[in-house]
């Protein structure tokens, strides 16, 4: 490729003189090498700017912006959940939620990790509105817990777990629908 390079003005030039060539259109001297076809840049190091370095000055709101508590606080306790709080979710992956209004009894079972709801049953549906006497009483938290059960297996759901809230005490009508569902084949872990 090098060997020969014709040109208007000389019919042969020497491979010594390849690198070089002088343009019949202009007089400065072209280069044929790749790395002289971009333009030299010149960087130094003194040139770089760095980005400033933050204060640590205690009346400064940015310095407050960055932080979500106080660097005490952050020293006392670190912000981490225990082996019991980080596996939970895996280890009992149903939950069982039940709420009881003034009306109505509403119960349900989320998957903990996808909050996909698995099974729902509730006294307001219509057609338990229209057939119980009662959408709060004893028989109604039955037919609630029954109800549960049967969807849930119907999903593939044999195993829940129900956390009570605080202060919540297992008896009356939740520990009727957690009974029923226990009676229809649903193990509590």
């Amino acid at each position: 490729m090098a060997a020969c390079i014709k040109s208007s003005s000389s019919s042969h030039i020497s491979p010594e003189s390849t690198r070089l060539i002088r343009s019949t259109r202009s007089d400065k001297l072209t280069s044929l090498s790749w790395a002289s076809s971009f333009p030299a840049i010149s960087i130094s190091i003194s040139s770089i700017t760095r980005p400033p370095t933050p204060t640590n000055r205690k009346d400064s709101f940015i310095q407050a912006a960055w932080t979500r508590r106080s660097r005490g606080e952050l020293d006392k306790r670190p912000n981490r959940k225990s082996w019991k709080q980080r596996t939970d979710m895996y280890m009992r992956p149903f939950l069982l939620n039940v709420f009881f209004s003034k009306k109505f009894v509403h119960a349900k079972v989320m998957h903990r990790s996808t909050s996909k709801v698995i099974s729902v049953a509730t006294t307001n549906a219509k057609d338990l509105r229209n057939t119980l006497p009662s959408l709060t009483d004893h028989n109604a938290c039955r037919i609630i817990g029954k109800l549960i059960a049967e969807r849930s297996k119907d999903a593939d759901v044999y195993a829940m777990s129900y956390e009570p809230r605080k202060g919540e005490r297992i008896g009356g009508k939740l520990g009727i629908v957690l009974d029923t569902i226990k009676e229809n084949g649903i193990i509590f872990v």
